[in-house]
């Protein structure tokens, strides 16, 4: 039970457990350097930025809770900020139940932020709260999409796929993160639905719940560092930031 004597708070799960394959082998993702620093205390500091996020849980690799935490310490925070580590799962679902499980009980709102997307601007996080305090049970930042979408018949690597349907583009969203929630609905979605029933996103778990998701405007610097490319995108974000935001 919560004590109605402490005022609800808003807080922000970062699951950081994954080993990112795609940018090669050797340190997880979330610890690759950009700009110097590790992507995941760029993506801890983008959740911090916002005021109306006062409890961050970064959810670690399964055996590398002690560096991580150990990591974190050396690039404080603003004193307002609640951070926890925890260790993390098998699976990035696993993960974030581990993160939700570690949230105190004055929490009600909690953002789902992947560590990979390191220079999502602040305004995009405080119109994802504010989307959820007036009501919705889940909200999505998303933009519209700039290419024509083709669904194929799958084939196997490297072979010609058959093109079945041309979406109308119009309709469409990239979405990002931070996904925003009511907290019992996303505990709710993650105890009820089994990851890899057709969901890859959190806000996928609560729509196969029947709840309803809203789409908020994304933002292009809120992009998944995925690729090597991605990481020269994001080295040029950082660098213009710096020199003409004074970001560090």
């Amino acid at each position: 039970m919560s004590d109605p004597s402490r005022p609800l708070r808003t807080a922000a799960v970062i699951p950081a457990a994954g080993r990112g394959v795609r940018l090669g082998p050797g340190t997880p993702k979330a610890l690759r350097t950009l700009g110097g620093t590790p992507m995941l205390v760029h993506a801890v500091r983008a959740m911090a930025a916002s005021r109306a996020v006062s409890v961050i849980v970064v959810v670690a690799p399964p055996d590398g809770a002690a560096e991580v935490s150990r990591l974190l310490d050396e690039h404080p925070l603003p004193e307002r900020t609640d951070l926890r580590v925890v260790p993390g799962g098998g699976t990035r679902q696993e993960s974030v139940q581990l993160g939700l499980a570690a949230l105190p009980d004055t929490v009600d709102v909690v953002l789902v932020h992947d560590a990979a997307r390191p220079l999502v601007p602040v305004d995009t996080v405080d119109a994802v709260v504010a989307a959820v305090r007036a009501g919705a049970p889940a909200v999505v930042p998303a933009l519209p999409l700039a290419d024509t979408v083709k669904q194929v018949d799958p084939q196997p690597q490297g072979a010609p796929e058959p093109v079945i349907g041309t979406p109308e583009r119009a309709l469409l969203r990239a979405v990002q993160t931070p996904q925003g929630f009511d907290l019992a609905t996303l505990r709710k979605a993650h105890d009820t639905v089994v990851e890899g029933e057709g969901a890859t996103d959190d806000a996928g778990l609560v729509e196969r719940l029947g709840s309803p998701v809203v789409v908020v405007p994304g933002h292009e610097e809120a992009f998944k560092v995925t690729r090597p490319l991605d990481l020269v995108l994001a080295e040029a974000v950082l660098a213009r930031r710096r020199a003409t935001d004074g970001y560090v």
